[in-house]
């Protein structure tokens, strides 16, 4: 059977206008900076100016995920659709794709099938600048450090230990080392430097942490840049950066607006990895939709040990909130692949990999249940390739083990395929809840690296390298150990190497460097072979997209 990809889906139908999806989520035109017809950008004053009560929270995360991705983002969206049809006032809130893996593996962000937001081509490719204007803001410090060099040092900075990295939003392996300031004195101070991916920058995590553009400009003022020569940080707010940096992010600060396929508002804001970053949208974005919805649908990245760990330790912690039940989103394929069965053959009916594969499900919905206490369903996402067969083996396994098991079609079927998901979320979201971090505040950062890695990894511990203990107790010194952690792992197992599949058991989580994100207000914690720039695969998604003659795009996934 032939289906229709994504792009051809998104470009059958005709979006309603963005004035009148503003209308239905309740947004008066004065809060609105209309990008086209389309896109629009919300005033944050709107968030003091609405009375409403805040809606109930639902956080979607997933399994371990496989390369090409489970379908977050497809079932976030068939999910509000879902909602909307049983009558519910629904927002949806979703992370803003990287151009990175829009050109490499993953391909866009904006789901799939018929539960996708729109316009896809606008919010997979430049959208309304905010990645740019990120990226611009952290380009602009890193020129005003080397200046600052340049022209005297008065603060004394070491160039060797600068930890400020240039960006841009590309997987581009030739960036990860590079010397600079080459070609005689006019032209810099030699020193070997980095680029990561715009979604890696601290900038990034700043904007999305930030409640105000008066915020915004202090935790920027805050941001360490690197150290002096006698081991002293030194900060953007000592350079003098912060006003200019946030001129340059104070539009990228205020959330977008668009629609679902089924003109369910949405809105798509920010985008910080998971494995290397916090892995979700802002918090603007987040509480802006809980005062327009009574339901409020978003995502975290990657699996719920990454991107749902760090939106309940950091972002709940730092914006106080408390969710109020949580999808854990499972593919037969992933299934599939962590039973042992090869990426070459997960379209293939396996029901042995398939029950071997369940372990790594019960982990997830164990973290949610019993570390974070919350309320939570699994959902199943059908793909065209799943047989009854395997969908009738994962819902009686979980079914049999006491796990809370729904079936979702909405890649197929849109908002009616979430129809039976919203219905129970609706449900849980009355349930009582405890929800509780999974460290403290007052813990250690090694304390707090390790519960981590045992509570919401599975193992035994954590191995840290003699830098890291040095960073560590450094980081102490300097008044940080009360921060939480965003640990950088691969997103494709719960250890720290991405070959240990399914649930693994009896590994240890290697620590090889710590960094402060004063700004950001976290520690970023670097494990196992983890970089802040991706590379393109030998097939990169690029090769296929195109544009005629009359600017149509095709070839977005």
């Amino acid at each position: 059977m032939q289906y229709k990809s994504d792009i051809e889906i998104a470009q059958s139908i005709t979006p309603k206008h963005i004035l009148e999806v503003a209308l239905t989520a309740g947004i008066d035109n004065k809060y609105l900076e209309q990008y086209g017809n389309y896109k629009a950008k919300i005033d944050l004053s709107i968030l003091n100016e609405t009375k409403k009560d805040n809606g109930k929270l639902i956080l979607v995360t997933a399994i371990t995920p496989t390369p090409a991705g489970e379908g977050k983002t497809t079932t976030t969206v068939g999910l509000a659709d879902g909602l909307k049809r049983i009558g519910k006032n629904v927002m949806v809130a979703l992370r803003e794709p990287s151009l990175g893996p829009v050109f490499g593996v993953k391909g866009g962000a904006a789901g799939g099938g018929y539960a996708q937001v729109v316009p896809m081509e606008d919010i997979n490719l430049h959208f309304t600048g905010d990645f740019h204007a990120i990226g611009a803001a952290n380009n602009l410090l890193a020129a005003m450090i080397d200046n600052h060099i340049y022209q005297g040092n008065q603060l004394g900075i070491d160039p060797r230990r600068i930890t400020w990295h240039r960006c841009v939003d590309m997987n581009d392996r030739q960036l990860r080392f590079v010397v600079d300031g080459l070609g005689g004195r006019v032209n810099g101070t030699p020193r070997e430097d980095s680029y990561d991916i715009t979604v890696a920058s601290e900038i990034m995590a700043v904007l999305c942490l930030s409640s105000s553009i008066t915020d915004l400009k202090n935790r920027i003022k805050n941001i360490i840049i690197g150290y002096t020569y006698d081991n002293k940080p030194v900060t953007a707010g000592q350079l003098n950066a912060q006003g200019a940096m946030t001129a340059l992010l104070k539009d990228a600060l205020k959330p977008n607006l668009v629609q679902t396929l089924e003109a369910t508002p949405a809105i798509v804001h920010g985008g910080p990895f998971a494995n290397i970053a916090h892995g979700c949208n802002s918090i603007m974005a987040t509480k802006i939709a809980l005062k327009l919805g009574d339901y409020v649908v978003t995502e975290a990245g990657f699996g719920a040990d990454l991107g749902a760990e760090k939106f309940l330790d950091i972002k709940c912690r730092v914006a106080g909130l408390k969710p109020d039940a949580v999808v854990i989103v499972a593919t037969i394929k992933a299934l599939k692949m962590h039973g042992g069965l090869p990426k070459t053959e997960l379209s293939t009916e396996n029901l042995d990999a398939l029950e071997k594969g369940i372990p790594n499900l019960l982990r997830h919905v164990h973290n949610i249940k019993d570390v974070y206490k919350l309320p939570s369903v699994v959902a199943v996402n059908r793909f065209p390739t799943d047989t009854d067969a395997e969908i009738d083996l994962v819902i009686k396994k979980c079914k049999e083990l006491g796990v809370n098991v729904v079936l979702s079609t909405v890649w197929a079927e849109g908002g009616k395929g979430g129809e039976a998901l919203a219905h129970e979320v609706v449900r849980l979201c009355e349930l009582e809840n405890d929800f509780t971090f999974s460290y403290e505040d007052s813990d250690s950062i090694a304390t707090k690296i390790e519960k981590v890695a045992t509570k919401v990894y599975g193992g035994d511990g954590v191995i840290f390298s003699d830098e890291a203990l040095k960073q560590i107790k450094t980081l102490e010194e300097l008044g940080f150990d009360k921060v939480p952690v965003c640990i950088a792992k691969t997103q494709y197992s719960f250890s720290d190497d991405m070959t240990k599949l399914g649930a693994p058991t009896g590994f240890k989580i290697t620590v090889r460097s710590l960094k402060i994100s004063a700004g950001a207000g976290f520690i970023v914690v670097l494990t196992g072979n983890i970089m802040t720039m991706p590379g393109l695969p030998k097939v990169p998604a690029a090769e296929k997209i195109d544009v005629d003659e009359n600017g149509k795009i095709s070839g977005l996934f």
